[in-house]
């Protein structure tokens, strides 16, 4: 962290041997090859430090969604193979082959421009074909897809590592959707197995699959908000000893008296109903925490719960200690994470990022990938 980052009193701890702690648990719950998915930063994470991280843990492969991503990996030093998982785009697939990053084919027109760009550089492309079996995004459609598997295995210039599609409703594990797609997705790899080319490697769980469903697990597994100790879903059921490894901690920067019937905030959307102590924390929606928390969500305070009041600003946000509520400038805050309760023996509490979704109205990703490079990151225990 640089002299100037350090100044700033709100700040990401990321737990590293929490992160590995995870990966082990996930390695031995599954006991195929695990492929750990790096997108957006790491789900807020930091990208090359935490794929760093994963490297020394053991895992197989990394996942990215953008070219982007994976060439910031190489040029960090990363060795393992990193697999971009996004739809690709003709300027692009020189840069895939240049940096040694396996490309997702989602169509015949795009296995045919890799062919061609292979070619031309006279290098050979790794690829896995990617299959759609229900989520509608990219890939090519489980009951059309023999003449794209066909064309693939026989490429002169492509080899083909892997085939894969994604699960849409995996985060909830009564949810038939996925049986009905491990269904299509074992019908299309039939089709390699048909015309008598080698299987590549068969992938199809993501997080929600890793949790719940033991039949997609295949020849590896793309978890990706499971590493970072966070469930996709509140329908989620984890069996998997997880531990939280992003914190979220700030400081207060100013403590005031507000009067009763006085306003707090843009818009004057909340009033004081007595005498209270309300104290000011800088970070806002302009670093990514997010302004659907406002007169919504929460943040630890000497251990307690405090309620935060007003619209969330750009930079700052204010929260309500109470008539009787005690804090100074620079008392830890925190809004994701533990803090130790004033009472030594009443144990921590803790906000996690799953409370934090709920009071915003949407899911853990968004909030983890939201939290952006204006907020300096720590990494511990590595």
């Amino acid at each position: 962290m640089s002299d100037l980052a350090n100044q700033r009193p709100t700040r990401i701890r990321v737990d590293l041997g929490a992160l590995a702690r995870n990966v082990a648990a996930l390695r031995s719950h599954v006991g195929v090859p695990v492929m750990a998915i790096l997108k957006a930063n790491a789900y807020g994470h930091g990208l090359v430090p935490v794929a760093r991280h994963f490297e020394a843990c053991g895992v197989d492969q990394l996942g990215v969604a953008f070219v982007e991503e994976g060439i910031a990996l190489r040029r960090a030093g990363l060795r393992l193979p990193i697999l971009v998982m996004g739809g690709i785009f003709g300027r692009q697939i020189g840069l895939f082959i240049a940096h040694d990053l396996e490309v997702t084919v989602s169509s015949l027109d795009k296995l045919r421009q890799v062919e061609a760009t292979a070619e031309a550089m006279g290098r050979r492309a790794v690829v896995h074909l990617k299959i759609d079996t229900g989520m509608e995004r990219i890939g090519v459609h489980s009951y059309s897809c023999g003449p794209f598997i066909e064309a693939a295995m026989r490429s002169r210039w492509c080899t083909v590592r892997g085939i894969y599609s994604h699960l849409a409703c995996a985060d909830d594990p009564a949810h038939p959707m996925t049986a009905l797609q491990l269904e299509r997705f074992l019908e299309a790899c039939a089709h390699v197995e048909r015309i008598g080319a080698p299987m590549p490697l068969r992938h199809l769980a993501n997080s929600g699959g890793v949790l719940h469903f033991p039949a997609t697990w295949l020849d590896m597994v793309r978890p990706g908000l499971a590493l970072y100790g966070v469930l996709p879903d509140p329908a989620a059921r984890c069996g998997i000893a997880l531990e939280p490894v992003l914190s979220l901690v700030s400081q207060v920067a100013y403590f005031k008296v507000v009067r009763a019937g006085a306003t707090v905030s843009y818009g004057a959307t909340w009033t004081a109903p007595a005498d209270t102590r309300v104290v000011t924390i800088p970070i806002g929606y302009g670093d990514g925490w997010p302004r659907a928390l406002s007169s919504k969500g929460e943040v630890l305070v000497r251990g307690e719960r405090r309620p935060i009041v007003g619209r969330i600003c750009m930079d700052q946000f204010m929260v309500d200690l109470g008539p009787q509520g005690t804090a100074y400038n620079e008392d830890e805050v925190v809004l994701i994470g533990t803090q130790a309760r004033g009472d030594a023996t009443a144990g921590a509490a803790r906000i996690r990022v799953e409370d934090v979704a709920a009071a915003a109205g949407t899911i853990p990703y968004e909030i983890l990938t939201g939290l952006n490079e204006r907020i300096p990151r720590e990494y511990v225990g590595g």
